[in-house]
């Protein structure tokens, strides 16, 4: 006997989720996805998923996942008037007359605070629905690469019955607990990315001013035991300056932001997370807002009397 195949809904076609959304609608999924601008997901309809005109099309799913860029978008797209629970009744399981009216698990995968995840759990659940927390680490040219992962948590069970979609999307997925928990875990790990940046623009425009090129110097990080996947992904940006957006400086310094009220909750100091902070939000204030947050480089620079002009040397960014 065929085993039947999952309802899928998918919310936000983003840059991020347009391409997670890609993997499940080119493997077969059963995928209907709804984004606010129609126009940035109907190119999926080509692999066979149906493109929704309103999110409340998806609340007959058995999964939906949602990727959008805040809490408040979220919340919204959600919770709000026309919402993806707006034709649900309350502690009714979402059934009502025998047509589900509410998804049964909700997967989230964006970046929120846990007090924002908390909320929404308890929206959920007073429709029947399960959350599952599972926030990413990657951008889309990683989930292109398929190098994405994914943190998760919530009921356990849920978790296993999500995880061969979870797998459909990308290698990994850690389970770190109940709760809200993976959104501590990516809340710590965008701090630690833009720490990283910052401490790399740092050395790079160091070693430059002492007269070392770019290229040779990042050559030499990515192959010694400091280089990392992230050091080697970034690397052709910091060398020929291409700072085609990845993750805004603003996204950066929401999340940051988020680490700094948790250091304050879990009493915990963040002197570097601080800093950091700071120095984003001078990008941020001298206008370089629209490029990738790697636009450190060039503050950096000035910040040390130097301009910096392209190398155009070609670099592997590691994820071939």
């Amino acid at each position: 006997m065929a085993i039947k195949q999952p309802k899928i809904g998918w919310i936000g076609a983003g840059r991020m989720g347009y391409e997670m959304a890609l993997r499940l609608a080119k493997a077969g999924c059963d995928l209907t996805v709804y984004n606010r601008t129609r126009a940035k997901a109907e190119p999926l309809a080509k692999y066979g998923a149906k493109i929704a005109t309103r999110v409340t099309e998806l609340a007959g799913c058995d999964v939906v996942f949602c990727m959008v860029s805040t809490y408040a978008d979220v919340k919204e797209v959600v919770a709000g008037k026309s919402g993806l629970l707006s034709q649900a009744k309350k502690a009714a399981k979402g059934i009502t007359a025998g047509k589900r009216s509410a998804p049964r698990i909700l997967v989230e995968c964006s970046s929120i605070s846990l007090e924002g995840s908390a909320e929404l759990r308890e929206i959920l659940a007073a429709h029947g629905t399960e959350l599952l927390a599972a926030p990413v680490s990657g951008n889309a040219k990683v989930i292109k690469a398929g190098k994405l992962s994914f943190v998760c948590s919530g009921p356990r069970a849920v978790f296993d019955e999500v995880s061969p979609l979870l797998k459909l999307i990308a290698p990994a997925a850690s389970y770190v607990g109940e709760g809200e928990l993976a959104r501590i875990v990516k809340i710590c790990h965008n701090v630690f990315l833009g720490i990283v940046i910052q401490s790399l623009c740092e050395i790079t425009v160091l070693a430059q001013k002492a007269g070392v090129p770019r290229h040779a110097f990042l050559d030499f990080i990515n192959q010694s035991v400091m280089g990392s996947v992230f050091s080697r992904y970034k690397t052709p940006a910091l060398v020929n300056l291409d700072f085609k957006v990845t993750f805004t400086p603003a996204l950066l310094r929401k999340d940051i932001d988020l680490g700094l009220d948790a250091g304050r909750r879990f009493e915990v100091p963040m002197p570097l997370a601080s800093i950091t902070r700071d120095l984003i939000q001078s990008m941020i204030g001298n206008g370089m807002t629209e490029q990738d947050f790697a636009t450190l480089l060039l503050q950096q620079a000035r910040s040390s009397g130097i301009e910096l002009k392209p190398e155009n040397v070609p670099v592997s960014d590691g994820l071939a």
